[in-house]
């Protein structure tokens, strides 16, 4: 019965990231995209379409009882992109997974889920699953097939976030960081140095403004390009050049430059001491590190670089992968009831005509086939039959539906 669900698509799986970009369509605008995917549905002779572009995937989720063969594979990328080269239509089966019916359900499934990812337990693709969906309803692509999978989908996924661990454990490298920093019990008005205020460190300053830490002092070459992070914080900004003469104090520092070697020394962090004998939080999120090994094996100080980073990020990730197994075994039920919704979805559809044909073998009867013995009755005669018709009417449309429902329970 699921048969007509269908799914094309290309992920990192099977391509290098930098080539999904010749299965994806091409647009200028919302307009423009529109007029692509609707012109796209017709010539592949599809019912249903949902478009979803990711950074790693793209994926054309269909309701069609086409068959999906090479040829037709073929063609239909050859629709989406009419530049696409030969040679990539020739290999196009090694790029490309067809899933049908069930399989096609359970895919999606699993990439709303988030179990198909490159980060598997990186909710993202969920949102961005229910934003294509919203996108191809409001493009007029979508009808009640993919409106009961897209339902479908958003409970399965709910289920697998809830019931399982899948994702839990933080991966981004940032995130971790902030994590280490919080698990050393850090009081929210400890003196921060933020020194850089590029990509990553703006990230960090995210997190300090959510956990509400008040005293931060950022240190960056161009005060101009350190603006955001003032304004973001409250903080006040130094020229890098003034770190060697800071006298403040410092409870922990948080580094990520572009210097290409170490930019913090012994004689430069001695000074930033200010001859404090506690523990410092250091974390160094450089490539290469800012801060000089002297530094770490010469001060008592909770150290933490990159690579620690990385090494707990790949940990987690296997944690999450271990989850996989039980979200599977969540989905399994989820398929299940999705196909007997599906068969019932399509009695009703099929039982619509049914309350209107009674009406109408009704009216002919009242009005054509027994028209002249009715007229012969008395007024309450007439109104009995009236109220008996009716009567029949109505049980005879809830029949078929109860017989219905319990066929496919």
């Amino acid at each position: 019965m699921l048969d007509n669900y269908k799914v094309l698509t290309i992920t990192h799986h099977n391509l290098n990231v930098d080539e999904i970009g010749n299965f994806v369509v091409h647009y200028e605008n919302k307009d423009h995209l529109k007029s692509k995917l609707s012109e796209l549905k017709e010539k592949a002779k599809l019912e249903e379409l949902i478009y979803l572009s990711t950074c790693n995937r793209v994926s054309f989720i269909c309701y069609s009882n086409e068959e999906f063969d090479l040829d037709y594979v073929k063609n239909f990328f050859s629709y989406v992109n009419p530049e696409l080269q030969s040679d990539k239509l020739k290999k196009i089966s090694k790029f490309v997974d067809v899933y049908h019916g069930s399989k096609a359900v359970n895919h999606i499934y699993e990439v709303a889920s988030s179990m198909d990812s490159l980060v598997v337990g990186e909710r993202e693709i969920f949102r961005q699953f229910r934003e294509s969906y919203q996108q191809s309803l409001e493009f007029g692509l979508v009808a009640d097939n993919l409106r009961m999978l897209e339902n479908s989908t958003v409970k399965a996924a709910k289920e697998v976030y809830d019931k399982t661990r899948i994702g839990e454990k933080p991966l981004s490298i940032v995130s971790l960081a902030v994590k280490s920093l919080m698990d050393t019990g850090i009081d929210r008005d400890a003196r921060l140095l933020l020194v850089g205020a590029g990509e990553t460190n703006t990230l960090f300053a995210k997190f300090l403004k959510k956990y509400e830490f008040s005293n931060v002092s950022i240190f960056n070459r161009s005060l101009d390009n350190a603006s955001h992070l003032v304004d973001l914080l409250g903080a006040k900004a130094y020229h890098l050049s003034e770190l060697n003469t800071y006298n403040k104090g410092f409870d922990a520092m948080i580094v990520c430059t572009a210097a290409t070697s170490s930019i913090i020394d012994s004689q430069m962090y001695r000074n930033l001491l200010q001859k404090e004998k506690d523990t410092k939080v250091v974390i160094d999120l450089s490539v290469p590190n800012n801060v000089d090994a002297s530094v770490v094996d010469g001060f008592d100080i909770n150290y933490i670089d990159i690579e620690q980073l990385r090494h707990l990020s790949t940990e987690n990730l296997e944690f999450r992968k271990t989850e996989v197994h039980a979200a599977r075994g969540l989905l399994k039920a989820q398929l299940m009831n999705f196909n007997n919704y599906f068969q019932q979805r399509q009695l009703e559809k099929a039982l619509n005509v049914v309350p209107k044909e009674i009406k109408e073998i009704k009216e002919r009867a009242i009005q054509q086939v027994y028209k002249k013995q009715i007229e012969a009755l008395d007024e309450n005669a007439q109104a009995l039959i009236a109220e008996m018709m009716n009567y029949m009417e109505k049980k005879c449309i809830s029949v078929p539906m109860k017989v219905a429902k319990k066929l496919v329970e």
